[in-house]
């Protein structure tokens, strides 16, 4: 079941009976069911201290039965060599399924199939295909010479190649390289259809957001699972960079809850929590039954906003037959 925006604000209205009028009158996480798909993004790491906290991340998560982890590819594939060892080494050593991030930039099409190549002989048989971002900030993408144009392109050449499982981007405020909307929602429809699986959204902070997403992208007759993509604030400073290179909303509340707590991590967290943990919750109501968690190699908030959520973790015996 899926609701739309002016289904939401008719709820808010009326107080209707069912789940969308419960997460709108509270108690906001009472018995939420758990039948809901959860994924974990990691990025990989640049010394020991980060390998450990990692490992410790990937640990504490795995028993929540994730449908997936991916690992994400450094800008200008700059972190190629690191991203392959560590999806490579969650294949070898976990019970959990791979997935690893692969964009167009600075490669030809040969080395970029080289390196697929590589992932399916490890055992990976998913990819998040995404076109990269240019290795300077502030440059045009251009594509490499011999390379692969763009997403699309890159998700039609791994079919291919193999049949991997395909994810790819989504933008719900537009990919600042799009001209409009409309445009951007051209663009998710020829990845779709190249054959890509599912679309991952950027994040983003308010659940009408995403809700007036979907809602376009079921007007522009798109059907694939549109999955959003959950950023927990733990750095308000960070974040607002972060938002404001990928074109993102901030809206003005939030600044003034994180306003004053600079200097102090654990009530930060315990915002970030709150503000994850409600977002979450209003995507359920309106319908979201699978959420993919921007990590950032710590596991205590997604862990955290996943037990509210009604994720429980799974005996090992479980796990292995998922």
């Amino acid at each position: 079941m899926t609701i739309s925006v002016p289904q939401l604000e008719e709820a808010r209205r009326a107080h209707a009976d069912g789940d969308s009028a419960l997460a709108l009158r509270g108690p906001l996480f009472a018995d939420v069911a758990g039948d809901v798909g959860v994924s974990f993004e990691f990025f990989p790491p640049k010394n020991d201290a980060m390998d450990a906290q990692l490992w410790d991340a990937i640990r504490t998560l795995e028993p929540l039965g994730p449908r997936f982890v991916s690992v994400t590819y450094g800008a200008g594939g700059t972190t190629r060599e690191r991203t392959h060892a560590t999806v490579a080494r969650v294949q070898r050593e976990t019970g959990l399924a791979a997935a690893a991030h692969l964009t167009c930039v600075e490669a030809t099409r040969a080395e970029i199939d080289q390196v697929a190549e590589e992932y399916w002989a490890a055992g990976v048989r998913h990819i998040v295909a995404l076109r990269g971002d240019p290795p300077q900030k502030g440059a045009r993408y251009a594509t490499h010479p011999g390379g692969y144009e763009n997403a699309a392109d890159l998700v039609a050449g791994l079919k291919r190649l193999h049949p991997f499982e395909v994810s790819v981007a989504a933008y719900p405020e537009c990919h600042p390289d799009s001209e409009h909307a409309a445009a951007d929602l051209d663009n998710l429809k020829r990845k779709l259809d190249a054959g890509a699986t599912r679309a991952i959204t950027q994040f983003f902070h308010e659940p009408e957001t995403f809700f007036r997403y979907r809602d376009q992208v079921a007007a522009a007759g798109i059907d694939a699972a549109i999955v959003p993509g959950i950023m927990p604030v733990t750095n308000f400073a960070s974040v607002q960079r972060m938002s404001a290179m990928c074109g993102t909303a901030v809206p003005a509340w939030m600044a003034r809850l994180f306003d004053g707590l600079e200097d102090m991590p654990a009530a930060r967290q315990l915002v970030a929590a709150t503000l994850a943990a409600e977002l979450c919750r209003k995507l359920y109501a309106g319908g979201v039954k699978d959420f993919h968690f921007y990590t950032l190699n710590r596991a205590e908030l997604a862990f955290a906003i996943c037990h509210i959520l009604g994720v429980r973790a799974k005996p090992a015996a479980e796990k292995v037959a998922a």
